[in-house]
């Protein structure tokens, strides 16, 4: 090969070589970023994260592939939200996927532009978060899984599975902005069905403790548990101690059943993180949130643990039994 031509061959082959760090770039910037943010920690959400990811995929999204998700975890510290959220609006993420209702008010503050898709358990147009559930009308969007009607079936299935309770007590966390309606539902339903009750609350692991002992000296029947994402963090905890103080529990979430809790019923949370995953990849395709509809949960499951419940000399009813979605032996 002539000079010149071995020196222009090596010239293009230099240039070119030194474009592809920068195309490699470009793409790597191309890739659209979604913010999570959630109010506790990754322990135990690996089920719900597989949940949210199969959700992406089921709109043509692989993380790590042709999206990136930067995770911010508030654990446990509510407080710490409204930063967390700002940060995200800061790094201009293409989607905030906000994990329940204190991480979805906090993003909503944090941006009127940046779409959202939501995870709550209240009326979103209550919250002031959409304008109507069929045309939310700005940019946000979700699921809702409104347990209203929830609250009174679980309480319900508690009497079913313990006839003789008179005295139930309600546990709750008071940092959850849906606290005051789970109180309203459950005393509600209580009063409909004759029964006292007692509430209790709890935000640490040293105050659901103490929160147990005291249940224990009061001899309590049986203990609802309401739907709090630090409550559904200590599940093992929560099952741990129900049965060593032999107190029969209603719980929201079929996990904590697992974990060793009596029994739960409630809307499969893993598959509404699948549905948050795909609003969030309809999102990045085009769709605008003000024309995406509130989707309600609609899969609503019972789960029974009978080998606690033997634990706790209790008998499940055949007709509990036969109603059970999932009985964990």
């Amino acid at each position: 090969m002539p000079d010149l031509r071995r020196r222009e061959f090596i010239t293009l082959l230099g240039g070119a070589a030194a474009a592809w760090p920068l195309a490699a770039g470009a793409q790597q910037q191309a890739m659209p970023v979604v913010g999570f943010l959630n109010a506790t920690s990754p322990d135990g959400y690996a089920d719900r994260l597989r949940g949210f990811r199969q959700g992406l995929k089921e709109s043509g999204y692989i993380e790590g592939e042709n999206v990136a998700v930067e995770y911010h975890w508030a654990e446990d510290q509510s407080d710490r939200l409204p930063a967390l959220a700002a940060n995200l609006v800061r790094r201009r993420v293409a989607v905030i996927a906000a994990t329940s209702t204190s991480p979805a008010l906090a993003a909503k503050a944090a941006t009127t532009s940046i779409p959202i898709v939501f995870m709550v358990a209240e009326d979103p147009v209550r919250l002031g978060l959409v304008a109507s559930l069929a045309r939310p009308g700005n940019n946000a969007t979700g699921i809702n899984f409104y347990t209203g009607e929830l609250t009174a079936k679980r309480l319900e299935l508690l009497r079913e599975l313990v006839p003789a309770a008179t005295r139930v007590a309600v546990l709750i966390n008071s940092a959850n902005v849906s606290t005051e309606t789970t109180l309203r539902e459950v005393e509600s339903a209580a009063r409909g069905m004759g029964l006292q009750m007692r509430v209790v609350r709890a935000g640490t692991r040293q105050e659901i403790d103490a929160a147990f002992e005291a249940l224990a000296r009061e001899r309590t029947d049986a203990l609802f548990v309401g739907l709090d994402p630090f409550l559904n963090s200590r599940r093992v905890q929560l099952a741990q101690l129900a049965t060593h103080h032999r107190i029969p529990a209603v719980y929201s979430a079929r996990d904590i059943a697992e974990a060793g809790g009596l029994m739960s019923y409630g809307t499969n949370i893993t598959d509404a993180f699948r549905q948050v995953g795909v609003y969030t990849g309809r999102i990045l395709k085009g769709a605008k949130p003000a024309d995406l509809p509130v989707v309600q949960a609609s899969r609503f499951e019972l789960v029974i643990n009978a080998h606690t419940a033997r634990m706790l000399g209790l008998t499940v009813p055949d007709k509990l039994l036969a109603a059970a979605d999932e009985v964990i032996e």
